[in-house]
């Protein structure tokens, strides 16, 4: 009853993670303009994995898309592959996991269904990994660029996605990582039954044997009679 409560809420932390790595994807506020030193703001220049966008003072948005993939700098280009597969990843997992949880009636034997709840898991640790190294890639351009003395362009900050990412990876590789360790406990509940097994069957046989010996030391020889004996005792009395 533990195990199937360990795997619903490990299901419960990787599902809100992978919800919250797939919202990051297409949020606008990976990076926001910085503040610092600006006296007067006519401005806000935001930008995502597909998109920059800026907002002026009285609230409209003009947005421009990337024109060209393989004219983006190679940061975005690795973020945005890793993004995409974390999605996937998690996508799988959620499937695997729901075949391979206890709770439910599909997927085999216990033990099979380990195997297949410890794949899900490992789905979810590489979907948190993939989210979390992108956001970390993101976000060391951005303070790379904030805090060097001889970048003279626009300077940003981080934005809410980031934030957003770091907390879905990390649901994720909590709950896979609970997933993997659901596989530990069914193989050591197996073993614990099958010396369990062994040692009733052999206490059993033993007893048996123990019983067919005592019935043959009590039963007495074929040709045995009291007769007999008093003639054996007769025979070796005079002698």
């Amino acid at each position: 009853m533990s195990s199937m409560a360990t795997e619903i809420l490990a299901f419960v932390l990787t599902t809100s993670g992978w919800v919250l790595i797939s919202s990051t994807l297409p949020t606008d506020y990976w990076k926001v303009s910085s503040l610092d030193g600006t006296v007067i703001t006519t401005a806000t220049f935001w930008s995502n994995l597909w998109k920059t966008c800026v907002t002026d003072s009285t609230g409209v948005s003009n947005c421009k898309d990337f024109p060209s993939m393989l004219a983006l700098d190679a940061y975005i280009q690795a973020c945005r592959g890793l993004m995409i597969a974390a999605v996937c990843l998690g996508f799988f997992g959620a499937i695997f996991a729901l075949v391979g949880m206890k709770c439910t009636k599909i997927g085999g034997t216990d033990q099979s269904k380990a195997k297949i709840a410890c794949f899900a898991g490992v789905n979810f640790i590489l979907s948190g990994l993939c989210s979390l190294s992108a956001c970390s890639i993101y976000a060391h351009r951005i303070t790379s660029e904030f805090f060097d003395p001889m970048f003279v362009a626009q300077k940003y900050e981080l934005g809410a996605a980031l934030f957003i990412g770091w907390a879905g990876s990390i649901l994720c590789i909590l709950g896979g990582g609970m997933f993997c360790f659901s596989i530990a406990d069914t193989v050591t509940k197996s073993r614990v039954s099958y010396i369990y097994k062994g040692a009733a069957s052999h206490s059993h046989i033993t007893s048996s044997t123990r019983g067919q010996t005592k019935t043959i030391n009590q039963r007495p020889p074929p040709g045995y009679s009291t007769s007999s004996r008093m003639q054996h005792f007769d025979k070796n009395a005079y002698v």
